[in-house]
């Protein structure tokens, strides 16, 4: 007798099974199957809704008046040493290794946790400040996450002493096949294939598009190369950030680009002594550029992660910690628009009590 014929679908879940799996360092279940790293920047990782998808492509789209994008590699770079995963970094310089020496450190940019109070302050202070511990030591095992770096104090050699790191020049490249046998090497080492998750890889390519590298008029190349990572990306356990100038390119390369990142952030800087946008923002003086989130990555869903907001200043707290806010719009002051404080009447004489809509 003749098996029965069984429908089967073409829809595969492109996932790792990890709730089996032994906790690795800088991995997060998220919902719909989606494993997660962490970008490097807590406020980025809670932005996107957890961090960057296994398996995802993230563009970053430079700005060429300001290096703001650098920070976005160098604390991706970082999270991945930090948590022993193997890294491969691509630039269009002569000695990609030298950049290593520019990764923060992690540090903390918490305040000092109060001490506990005296006995003779009352019992039930006593009991408040035992449960605020115990919320900070809660709080603390979820931020094992992802750590804060200083911007301003390099990576020891702890963190980069017998780490799998993999620098290649795009500088005297004339194509990209050595970039592409490079890429291709590394993630072959990371296949999802299993159930568990052994080992997690990052790729970080800085300034893809640059005009330094010899195949920089080769558009058509150039987005071979970036459809070519995306499918080797698709089925493997890393993710890859690259960064690239858009006004190098044509605008339809550009928009390509664009369309195959699975994530998609810009990063525009500041302009110097703009008293209207002094006015408009609060703690302009503190906010060295602005973070644009054009696209977020959607793994095993149909249904977009919704952003409070699309626009975030870009600052660094007590000068040393990057940090991303929403932004917030100034308090109009007396002499340029009505007060709060103000009568209530609407439209109208306040005498006749006529309301004019």
């Amino acid at each position: 007798m003749a098996a029965p014929n069984v429908r089967t679908s073409s829809f595969s879940r492109n996932i790792s099974v990890v709730s089996s799996s032994p906790q690795i360092p800088g991995l997060k279940c998220g919902p719909n199957g989606t494993t997660f790293i962490s970008t490097g920047i807590r406020d980025l990782d809670r932005i996107l809704g957890g961090g960057y998808p296994l398996g995802s492509l993230v563009m970053v789209m430079e700005d060429p008046e300001a290096p703001h994008h650098m920070d976005l590699l160098r604390t991706f770079m970082s999270q991945g040493l930090v948590n022993n995963q193997p890294l491969l970094y691509a630039s269009p310089s002569k000695d990609p290794r030298g950049f290593l020496g520019t990764l923060p450190n992690p540090g903390s940019s918490k305040e000092d946790k109060p001490t506990a109070p005296d006995l003779d302050q009352g019992e039930s202070l006593r009991i408040a400040w035992q449960y605020r511990k115990y919320m900070e030591n809660q709080k603390s095992s979820i931020d094992d996450y992802s750590n804060d770096f200083d911007m301003r104090k390099p990576l020891e050699r702890q963190f980069l002493a017998g780490r799998p790191i993999d620098c290649v020049s795009l500088l005297d490249s004339s194509d990209l096949s050595v970039a592409e046998d490079h890429c291709a090497t590394f993630l072959s080492k990371f296949p999802r294939n299993s159930s568990n998750i052994a080992s997690i890889g990052r790729i970080a390519i800085q300034s893809f598009c640059s005009p330094l590298c010899e195949y920089s008029d080769k558009e058509s190349e150039m987005l071979s190369f970036i459809r070519l990572l995306k499918s080797m990306l698709m089925v493997s356990n890393a993710v890859a950030i690259v960064t690239f100038p858009p006004s190098m390119l044509s605008p339809s390369s550009s928009t390509r680009l664009q369309h195959m990142a699975d994530t998609l952030l810009s990063i525009k800087a500041i302009p110097d002594g703009d008293k209207e946008l002094e006015k408009l923002l609060t703690g302009y003086k503190d906010i060295n550029g602005f973070l644009n989130v054009h696209k977020v990555a959607r793994i095993n869903t149909q249904v977009p992660v919704i952003l409070e907001a699309k626009t975030f200043s870009m600052s660094l707290k007590k000068r040393r910690f990057l940090a991303l806010e929403c932004l917030n719009q100034a308090p109009v002051d007396g002499s340029s628009g009505t007060s709060y404080g103000t009568s209530g009447s609407c439209s109208g004489s306040s005498k006749s009590g006529a309301l004019d809509f």
